[in-house]
Parts: C-alpha cells; structure tokens; sequence
C-alpha cells in the first residue's frame, strides 16, 4: 500500500506524482497545507525535515523527493525510469544532484520574493516571523527571511537566477542528445526539472528559457504527457493558482536588470 503527504504547489510533491502516475501506481493521499501541519510532531516523526512529500510504502517512510524518485523505480520496475546504459544514469543522478544541492532552494527563494511575499506582508512581522522559524533547516528559514524583507532585492536573489541559468544550460546540452534528459526515453531526470520549468513559467520568469530553444520545445513535449497533466494541472485548485496570478509588479523587468548586471 503507498501513502503520500504532499501539497498541490510543492515543486518536490509534483515529480514524485509524476514518476507515480508514470508507473499508474495509486497512493492514498494526505493533503497537507504547509501552514504548520507540516511542523506538527506527528508529521515530524514520518519526516523531521519537517517538508513534503513523505511516501509511505507499507507502512515505512521514505524521505528526499530525489531518493523516493530512486525507490519508486526500484519498487515498481515497470516502465523504467532510469537509462540502462551506464553513462545515462549518471546523467539522470547529476540532475537530481544539481537540484538537491542548488536548485531547489534557488526556486525557493524566487517563489518567495514574488509569489509568496504579498502574504507574509499582510501579516505582523513577529507572525511571519515565528512561522518560518519553526523550520528544522535553518538556512532556509534565512532564504525566506530576506527574500520576504526584500524581495527581489534580497542578497540571495542573483545566485538563486544563476543557479536556474546553469540547469537551463545543462538542459539545452542534453537535448542535443535525444528528446529528453537523459537520452531517447523520458526518465527520472525529467520528472526532477518539470516541476522547476513550471515554476518559472508561473512566476513569469519563462523569459529566461528564449537563449534556449531546445528547452521550449521539450517543455512543450513534457507537460502534454498525460503523467504531468495527472500529476500537476489536473490536481491545482484556484488556490493553488492564485499566488502566481496576482503577481504585482511583474517581476521579469527586475529580474532581466539582475541578470545583465551579473
């Protein structure tokens, strides 16, 4: 039996739905808000990083978005998620290693200066505070705090758009290769990026993909896959939606200043 925690908006959420929908492996879910659900101690024994999704397989937990990724696959070999050729896999490991290590609290800092300020701004600055203090992973708790301060004008915003340029620039050099990722078949590398090429077309920030047109054409391929309308669209409510509609000022003008000055 599989069990998964997880929220509609979180970009870790969105690839391990996807790797499950490409198996058609069903999971009961648990829908979590993020609004502290996620710091509450039942939730913390499945995963004391206090962050979504968990995978519950029979009863045990599995943690780390890119590592249940790698279980799925090994769980439920058929169709494979990861090359049989040596070098491919490698392939697939360095892009989940780019996002671990980079990425994904680059994406994080962008959400947070654009989409998720307005939110934290309407609240007393002790609330907002406290509620992201309550996160085990301290250095993302001081991401947020400067971006919610700052916005795009935080110390952290121009690293967090170089990092996304250099996963742009490894995505355009591997589809020299093949139509996705990791070569001729859709892979676990590609479920990894979706999520993150979504983020920026949200936050209005899709600009940064024109110097790459391979990228365009294989977002246009991916997100047509029944898996990621599945897994994505089809589970976004207008709440989920709403974040990214209203953003004001559009942050694109700001953000092409940032990276001409870099």
């Amino acid at each position: 039996m599989l069990e998964l925690y997880h929220s509609s908006n979180s970009v870790c959420a969105q690839k391990v739905r996807i790797a499950l929908e490409e198996k058609r492996q069903h999971a009961q879910d648990h829908i979590m808000t993020l609004r502290g659900d996620q710091y509450e101690p039942a939730y913390l024994k499945l995963n004391p990083n206090g962050v979504v999704p968990t995978l519950i397989h029979d009863g045990q937990p599995i943690i780390e978005s890119s590592l249940i990724l790698y279980y799925i696959d090994d769980a439920f070999p058929k169709p494979p998620l990861m090359p049989k050729e040596t070098r491919q896999r490698h392939h697939v490991r360095m892009y989940n290693k780019l996002i671990d290590e980079y990425v994904h609290n680059c994406c994080m800092i962008l959400t947070f200066a654009t989409a998720f300020r307005p939110a934290f701004l309407k609240m007393p600055p002790e609330a907002w505070q406290a509620e992201i203090g309550k996160t085990p992973l301290k250095r993302r708790a001081e991401y947020k705090r400067s971006v919610i301060e700052h916005g795009l004008d935080s110390e952290f915003v121009a690293e967090a758009l170089a990092h996304h340029r250099k996963l742009l620039s490894w995505m355009a050099d591997s589809l020299k290769s093949g139509p996705y990722l990791a070569g001729e078949g859709f892979s676990n590398a590609d479920c990894a990026v979706i999520p993150y090429i979504l983020r920026l077309e949200l936050l209005k920030l899709s600009g940064m993909c024109e110097r790459y047109p391979g990228v365009a054409e294989w977002w246009a391929r991916v997100r047509a896959r029944p898996s990621v309308k599945a897994a994505i669209f089809d589970r976004m409510s207008d709440a989920d939606w709403a974040p990214f509609k209203s953003l004001a000022p559009d942050p694109w003008p700001k953000v092409q200043e940032i990276l001409k000055a870099a």
